[in-house]
């Protein structure tokens, strides 16, 4: 499990694969959630506008990460 600190509350998702690198584009980040292949708390998640908080653990392929908010 990797940690991805975020400023504020909340990141997207689509913003947090980008932002960990996970994906390169945006367009990638919309075609692995149409897909599937990304969970929110062990739960599959197809939103790219799911708002994200401290705590929250995202699944993509083989990297798992969990937001951490900045102090």
């Amino acid at each position: 499990m990797r940690d991805v600190e975020i400023r504020g509350d909340m990141v997207r998702l689509g913003q947090l694969l980008k932002l960990s690198g996970a994906v390169d584009s945006g367009g990638e980040a919309k075609a692995a959630l149409q897909e599937g292949l990304v969970t929110v708390n062990g739960e599959p998640e197809e939103r790219r506008g799911r708002q994200l908080r401290d705590g929250d653990v995202v699944a993509f392929q083989d990297e798992v990460l969990r937001i951490v908010a900045a102090n």
